[in-house]
């Protein structure tokens, strides 16, 4: 019978992704599922037509995944109706024959960018890389005991693409039963603004009360047992003012196990949550935060940031609710996107409908 030390060595591992740990030796075998021709010819893609489901891979395990490549282009002559086509690309993954995804999101917020753009950027676990972002790059390590199942979704109507693709992974003889199983889920909702009445912009944009956070934005939501490790927030700015038009001022809160207002993590506003300051207008990349889309001129139009708690996870045993209010006390009236990552037991709350 194999020791506990040789189980950890034939498992997963007590190994981190640092320097100082690859010189450590282990014995997993590296995998990978890619769109390669099997022609032997060049033309290792896939044509995703309109409203397809492609495969992408069905993993036998144990295993762990370790990265994810890849990038999309439009067929030529294919109709240039959906500029926004890479967020109706969807990615889904589901773990170990479950009923529901552990992980649906398009294609571009997945990857760490909303609103369907690329850009150069990195942070460090999801990176765009050149030319102009269009290598979509993910190392969120992702353990599985039994199955992998990877599947791309199209919901266009007209827009045939070409996708470009690699999983790599390792092929383990076991998996350490202390190991979370990776989700990411995509959520949206736009927002009523609060009747201004006789309030200045200042007013309206800094007054008034939440003393619940029930009306907060919901990043996320989940039950089991667990720990979120960060998101990327999408905000469309559809106030239409000449005046001071700061999208933030929202606080986040986070609800662990039940607790009630005020959270044990209650923050002091939009910016402050994702490591920047005083309204910012600049973009911005580093490991574990970013500002990749700051807005136009008066913060309008599309803004995107990632906060990825990768040397602080946020733990729960039973249940967990990640929020932010949309705008102080919830007034502002704007698009709200997101996705969120976090690790868990199986199995998970099933996401919405829309979210299968």
């Amino acid at each position: 019978m194999a020791t506990e030390t040789q189980q950890m060595l034939q498992g997963y591992g007590n190994f981190g992704s640092s320097l100082r740990d690859l010189p450590r030796l282990r014995d997993s075998r590296r995998r990978r599922e890619s769109s390669w021709d099997r022609t032997g010819g060049n033309r290792d893609r896939l044509q995703v037509a309109p409203g397809a489901t492609m495969q992408l891979a069905d993993i036998s395990g144990p295993g762990s995944v370790q990265h994810i490549w890849a990038t999309v282009a439009p067929v030529a002559g294919s109709p240039d109706s959906e500029p926004d086509y890479l967020r109706k690309l969807w990615l889904k993954i589901t773990w170990d024959n479950e009923s529901s995804a552990s992980v649906f999101a398009p294609l571009s917020d997945f990857f760490g960018v909303g609103h369907g753009r690329t850009l150069n950027y990195a942070s460090a676990p999801l990176q765009m890389s050149p030319e102009d972002g269009q290598g979509l790059n993910c190392f969120f390590h992702m353990p599985f005991a039994h199955r992998a199942k990877f599947e791309l979704i199209s919901e266009l109507t007209e827009t045939e693409v070409y996708f470009y693709y690699y999983i790599d992974w390792e092929e383990l003889d076991a998996l350490d039963a202390e190991l979370g199983y990776f989700h990411a889920q995509y959520r949206e909702q736009t927002f009523i603004p609060a009747d201004q009445g006789d309030e200045t912009n200042h007013q309206f944009q800094t007054t008034g009360t939440n003393l619940d956070g029930r009306k907060n934005y919901t990043i996320l939501e989940a039950r089991g047992r667990g720990h979120y490790v960060g998101c990327v927030l999408s905000i469309k700015n559809l106030r239409e003012t000449a005046e001071w038009n700061w999208y933030g001022e929202g606080d986040d809160m986070i609800f662990i196990d039940g607790e009630p207002f005020p959270p044990s993590l209650h923050g002091t506003g939009t910016e402050d949550y994702f490591n920047t300051a005083w309204c910012p207008t600049q973009s911005y990349a580093a490991p574990y935060h970013g500002l990749t889309l700051p807005g136009g001129e008066n913060w309008s139009g599309e803004i995107s940031m990632y906060r990825f708690h990768v040397e602080d996870p946020v733990t729960f045993k039973t249940d967990i609710r990640v929020s932010i209010e949309h705008g102080h006390a919830n007034k502002r009236g704007d698009e709200y996107s997101s996705v969120a990552y976090w690790y868990q037991t199986l199995p998970h709350l099933p996401f919405a409908p829309n979210n299968l």
